[in-house]
Formats: structure tokens, C-alpha cells, sequence
């Protein structure tokens, strides 16, 4: 078995408010040195920080030996043996040299490095052992930090711009110890510079990072002799190689693509896109471009910026609809929520170009449409709204602050406006006050917890019904506003909460997920799900938001609905959040014996010979054929192969439901073989990823044992929510 990597960083998301700093950044390193270069602002200090505690991601993972670290303090991740060497030395000017190490070294008797060995490693700090702090030069406080790193004597060693500043012959002293400490193999060692003469000397390999990406690693060798590839790359060389030099036509390509692609300004009112006059470069590239003046189209479905779902909370409401045809009745709602002192923010949804006194216009809106404004205000009523949905939907993603979201319309405005609330996370208050919220409203709400609030009449004009009923929706808002949790009790409270699971269930597997969540109740939050289409992407939902720590994917009945024509399908996405978070996923093949469908009259005459059952007036129950198990089974294993976190899928050989048992009516065993073994030849199977038989039905204890023990073996330490 291969031995774990020391630092494993997968898929790691960071943000500065609304700068996305690291940007899916995934490395491995197992022992030695590992170098990663790249210019100022280019992520590099932030991932120091990131591995070490000091900012927290947004998603992705870091694992030390194994262990994932992502959630812990960074206390704690010091304890787990990281230590850190961070740029600008950030020693104590009023302590000596010896009582910095005395300091650092503490009372541990075992460890492999004590200030005697600094010493002897470093001479010049025997020397100067009485100094303080601020009396040591650039070159001392550096061996002094790299000293007090290294007396917690660290199993990963984090080294941020180590030669930062320093004369020619430190430089050379730093690089010649990285160089022994990566031969003695007593740690891993990585290194953040930009003197690549540094970087390739201590590596074998080379990270290159640009624009909070790893964009390649190559061999260090490589890099070293290619001082062309080093301006291309990087924009920088070896200390004494920084000249300037011709651009290829290539570059200046590049360049150009980069002004007017990514470098834009958007400006108040949301219709003008301007290019800079000028990017600031290592290549010397004059790109020409545009006259200052001169419009450029907007690209909005690539999100330059994005504001992560849990920092966008706050105490506005949105009031949103289309202002031509509705101004009276939202603004009626927005009158009664400033009465109740409630912030509050307009947002026309309109596309009808005619202008409105919303405090967010329709055009700066519709500029976020694919193809911009032109996309949306096409005269084409379907179209226009469907271009107007999606572009209020990415509106809203990029919004912070917002404490609500309430709207009024008829059909055309509740698809306008719930596009955008589907795109808000769970808990902040959405409420749709509709002409059909008495009816089916599934297309509409989706997952989400948007309340739909039936108008009873139309939203046409204020009269003695639409009043009452348009501020009753207002005080609703208002009092769910006022009952949302500040930032510091929200961060407080999820200090204090068990980590998440999502399990999925149906009424022919519940005796199976009641015992795995008795089990585990005492440490986690168990949140169960119905498996009906919407409980399955309400449950991803959570996951891809960070609400849900590990998945226990026991019932997956939603894809036989889905691949051969039930009522509660799943989506071409099932199993998608656990393939984008890595989450910890324990899944199997509950109820996947049957496709549901309504009453019996209402079945497709296409399978009026097959096998039913009748649950209940409203529901049918039809037993899935040998072919349909294989498809769902090769269904199954094509999305397994795309989870790279830890995975266990158990198949139940006795059964996959209270009706496929002995004796009952759905009992079959050569669909459940089908099933079984394409979802055994379809998976490629890993350490991380395995797909375990056992012998026992899906309700029966045995089989509880079984998920209990997948889920303890994959995820033994989930952190809790903060």
C-alpha cells in the first residue's frame, strides 16, 4: 500500500471577502522539499496561511499523514506537528535569542531538535544568544525564526519567502540548510519563494503558481536552465537575470485576451463596461487596446468574483418583481417593511427596458445575462424572462448583507423572482407572495425553503384583499428579519453544533436509517431526507453550501425513477455535491426495486404488464425489471468513479428493500444481481473508493453494523461545523 503524503492539499477555495485568493489549488507532498514560486499577489502567502490555520477555506481539504486538518485552529495543527516560518520573521524585539528558543523549545525532553542543536546549525546565533530581538540583523532574525520552527520539531515544515531580503551569502546559508534538512528526511519541507535560483536548488519539483492557481508542476531542473520559461511563466528570473525582454506575438496575444476578458469596471448603473488603459506586467508587453471610451461585452456568466453563501447575511431585505407592471404592490410591501424599521433594497426584475425608481435598475440585472442586456430585453416575452431569471440568479450570488428576499407577481414574476431565491442558501427568509401558490409550485421552489404565499387575488392594484394579504406577507418577513441570529451568536452557535450527516430514506428502508441514526445520534446532527426527487437535491444542496458534513446515501430510489419514468426522479446531478466537496459518502441501494408512480389508473399504459403494488390510493409501486437494475447499476458506478473523497457503497445481498425480502411481492434476485455486478464491473475500485457486499437484508442489524462500520472506517474525526 502506498505510504500517505505528508501535506495533502485537494481542491482548495479561499476568499478575501470578494476576491477568490486560491482558486482549486491541489498539490501532494510526501517527503523532501517541495518549492512553490509565482509572483507577488499571487496567492502564495495566503496558502501558507491557509495550511498553518491562519485563514480559513471556504471548501477543499488539507490533510496531514493523512488526517484532514482543514477545520482545525491553528493551534491544534501546531500540536499535530506543522510548523511555520512566515514571512517578515515576526520575532519579539524584546526577547533574546536564548529566550526565544527557551521559549519555543518548552519543556519537551524528546524532541530531536533543542536550542543546543540550533546552536550548533547555527553559529552565529551562539554569538549573538544575549541580543535582543530588534538588535539582530535581516539574516539573524531569519535563522532565528527558522530556529524557533524548527524546535517544535515539526513533522511539515511551512516556509514563507525564507530568503526575503537577505545578503547574497545568508541566502546561500539558508539554502544550503534547507538542503540538509530535506537530505536527513526527518521532515517535509515546503518552501514559498521567489528566487528561483533558490526554488530549484533545494526541489526536485517545482510548483508554479498564478492567480491562486497551481498552474503546473515541473521538474526543478527544467525550470533552472529555461530562463525564457521563467519570464513566461512567471515574470521573474534569477536575481541577476530581471531584464527586460521582447515579447512573443503569443504573449502579446495573451495580454490582450487577459485586458479585455478580465480587467473590466462596471459602473453604477450597471450598463457600461470599460477595459483599463493599461495592465501592469513582468512581460513588457504593450498590448494595444480599445480607446478608453469604447464599450466592452460583458462576459457575466464567468464569476470574476465570488462572494461565498455564508458571508452574504445580513439585515436588508430584497423587495424584487417587475417594477413596470407591479410598482404599487412591492412598493406597498417595501413601505410596510421600512415602517417596522427593516432595510430595504428594490431590485427590478422587468423586461420591458422601461425605466423605474427600484434602487437596483432592471439593465443592471439584465447586464448579468449571458450576452448581456441585449440577451434580455429581446421583446420576446419567454425568452426574455427566461434570460432574465438567469441573470437575477447570478445577481444575487455576487450580493452581500441580505437578511430576506420578497416578491409579488403572477406566473411570469414567481419565475422571475424565485430564480434568484433558489440561488440564496438555506435560512436566509424567502418569502413569494403568487397567484400560484395554490397549485403545483414544485418548478418553483425546487429544493429550497422558499414560502410560497397564495395572493388570493390578483396581484393587480391595492384593494381590501391585496392589502391585507401583501402585508401580512411584509410582517412576515419583517418578524423572520428580526429573528435571525447575529453574525457573532451565528458563529458562536455553530461552534457548539454536532457535524452534519445527510441520510437518505424511504418508507421500505426506515427500519435501516432509524438504527444508523439512533446510533449515531449522540455526535451528529442526523438530518434524514425523503427520498422523493426534491429530498435527494434538498440533501446536495446542503452539501455543495457546507451545511453537511458526510453522507449516509443509504435509499437511492430517486434514480429509478429518474432512468425509467417515475414521479420522484432525481436530477442528472445526484451524487454531484459529494463529487465537487469530497465529503465522506457511505451509499447503497435502498428501494431501488421499484419506480413510484400515482394511482394505479394513472400508470403509463406502456407497463401495464408488470409487477405493482398498490401502497396506497395515491401511490403505485412497480417492480424494476433486469435491464432497468443494470442501467441503474452502471448509472450508479459511472458517479462513483467521479468521487475522489472517500467512498464505501454497500450492496445488501438479502435485499434492498421490505419489499424485496423472502416471500414478499417485489423478492427477485436476478434483478438484484444485475444490479450488483454492474455496479461492481463499473467501479474503479481504490483505497478511497470501495464497493463492499454484505450478507444480509438492507433492514436487517447486520447490515446496520455494516454502514456503521463503513462510515466509522472514512470518517472518524469530522469536526464540528465551525
Amino acid at each position: 500500500m502506498a505510504e500517505r503524503p505528508m501535506l495533502q492539499v485537494d481542491d482548495l477555495q479561499v476568499y478575501y471577502g470578494e476576491s477568490h485568493a486560491l482558486q482549486g489549488v491541489s498539490f501532494a507532498l510526501g517527503s523532501g522539499v517541495l518549492s512553490i514560486v509565482g509572483r507577488n499577489g499571487m496567492g502564495k502567502t495566503t496558502l501558507c496561511n491557509t495550511i498553518t490555520g491562519l485563514t480559513k477555506a471556504r471548501s477543499g481539504s488539507i490533510r496531514i499523514a493523512g488526517r484532514d486538518i482543514t477545520k482545525l485552529d491553528p493551534h491544534e495543527i501546531h500540536r499535530l506537528g506543522v510548523g511555520y516560518v512566515p514571512q517578515g520573521r515576526r520575532v519579539w524585539p524584546s526577547l533574546t535569542v536564548d529566550e526565544h528558543l527557551r521559549l519555543a523549545a518548552g519543556t519537551a525532553r524528546d524532541s530531536s531538535w533543542t536550542p543546543d542543536r540550533v546552536y550548533q546549525t547555527f553559529p552565529r546565533l551562539a554569538e549573538r544568544r544575549s541580543n535582543g530581538g530588534a538588535q539582530l540583523s535581516g539574516g539573524e532574525q531569519q535563522m532565528l525564526a527558522i530556529s524557533r520552527a524548527l524546535l517544535s520539531d515539526p513533522k511539515l515544515l511551512v516556509m514563507d519567502e525564507p530568503t526575503e531580503g537577505l545578503a547574497p551569502v545568508i541566502v546561500d546559508q539558508v539554502r544550503d540548510m534547507l538542503v540538509t534538512l530535506g537530505a536527513e528526511g526527518e521532515m517535509a519541507i515546503l518552501v514559498i519563494e521567489q528566487n528561483i535560483g533558490v526554488a530549484t536548488s533545494v526541489s526536485d519539483q517545482v510548483g508554479i503558481m498564478v492567480n491562486g492557481k497551481i498552474s503546473r508542476m515541473m521538474a526543478s531542473a527544467a525550470l533552472s536552465a529555461d530562463t525564457d520559461m521563467q519570464q513566461r511563466l512567471l515574470g521573474v528570473g534569477r536575481q541577476a537575470e530581471d531584464e527586460a525582454i521582447e515579447p512573443t506575438p503569443e504573449d502579446a496575444a495573451t495580454a490582450q485576451a487577459q485586458l479585455d476578458h478580465v480587467y473590466r469596471v462596471t459602473r453604477e448603473d450597471g450598463a457600461a463596461h470599460y477595459p483599463v488603459a493599461q495592465m501592469p506586467n513582468r512581460w513588457n508587453v504593450q498590448a494595444p487596446i480599445a480607446p478608453l471610451a469604447q464599450k466592452v461585452t460583458p462576459e457575466p456568466e464567468e464569476d470574476v468574483f465570488h462572494i461565498p453563501f455564508a458571508e452574504r447575511v445580513g439585515r436588508t431585505v430584497l423587495v424584487a418583481g417587475t417594477f413596470d407592471t407591479k410598482a404599487r404592490e412591492l412598493g406597498f410591501i417595501a413601505a410596510k417593511l421600512r415602517k417596522k424599521g427593516v432595510p430595504v433594497r428594490t431590485v427590478d426584475l422587468s423586461t420591458s427596458g422601461k425605466p423605474s425608481r427600484a434602487d437596483v435598475p432592471a439593465m443592471q440585472v439584465a447586464s448579468m445575462a449571458r450576452g448581456g442586456t441585449g440577451a434580455v430585453m429581446t421583446g420576446e416575452r419567454g425568452a426574455s424572462v427566461r434570460a432574465m431569471a438567469d441573470a437575477f440568479a447570478k445577481w444575487i450570488s455576487r450580493e452581500r448583507g441580505i437578511g430576506g428576499i420578497i416578491s409579488a407577481g403572477g406566473s411570469g414574476g414567481t419565475s422571475l423572482a424565485t430564480a434568484g431565491m433558489r440561488a440564496l442558501p438555506f435560512g436566509i427568509p424567502k418569502l413569494m407572495v403568487s397567484t400560484v401558490a395554490s397549485g403545483e409550485v414544485a418548478q418553483y421552489v425546487g429544493a429550497s425553503d422558499i414560502q410560497m404565499f397564495h395572493s388570493v387575488a390578483d396581484v393587480q392594484g391595492l384593494n381590501s384583499i391585496t392589502e391585507v394579504v401583501l402585508g401580512n406577507a411584509a410582517h412576515a418577513m419583517a418578524g423572520m428579519v428580526a429573528g435571525l441570529p447575529s453574525a457573532a451568536a451565528r458563529a458562536a452557535e455553530r461552534k457548539l453544533m454536532r457535524p452534519a450527516i445527510g441520510l437518505t430514506m424511504f418508507g421500505v428502508t426506515t427500519p435501516l436509517v432509524q438504527a444508523v441514526g439512533q446510533a449515531l445520534g449522540k455526535d451528529y446532527d442526523c438530518l434524514t431526507f425523503h427520498a422523493t426527487g426534491i429530498g435527494g437535491r434538498a440533501m446536495e444542496g446542503l452539501v455543495d453550501s457546507g451545511d453537511i458534513s458526510a453522507v449516509l446515501d443509504l435509499t437511492t430510489t430517486e434514480l429509478a425513477d429518474m432512468l425509467v419514468g417515475g414521479v420522484f426522479p432525481a436530477d442528472d446531478d445526484r451524487f454531484g455535491a459529494v463529487i465537487r466537496t469530497r465529503v465522506p459518502y457511505v451509499g447503497s441501494v435502498g428501494a431501488l426495486d421499484m419506480v413510484n408512480f400515482g394511482p394505479r389508473e394513472r400508470v403509463p399504459e406502456k407497463f401495464s404488464n408488470r409487477k405493482f403494488v398498490i401502497h396506497n390510493a395515491a401511490v403505485t409501486l412497480m417492480r424494476t425489471t433486469i435491464e432497468e437494475s443494470r442501467q441503474c447499476g452502471n448509472w450508479i458506478g459511472e458517479r462513483l468513479n467521479q468521487m475522489d473523497g472517500p467512498v464505501r457503497f454497500l450492496l445488501p445481498e438479502g435485499g434492498v428493500s421490505a419489499l424485496d425480502a423472502p416471500g414478499q411481492p417485489f423478492e427477485d434476485e436476478a434483478a438484484r444481481a444485475a444490479l450488483f455486478d454492474a455496479i461492481e464491473a463499473r467501479v474503479t475500485q481504490t483505497g478511497q473508493r470501495q464497493v463492499l457486499r454484505a450478507p444480509a437484508h438492507i433492514n436487517h442489524p447486520d447490515f446496520t453494523h455494516a454502514v456503521l462500520d463503513a462510515f466509522h472506517a472514512i470518517a472518524p474525526t469530522l469536526q464540528r461545523r465551525a
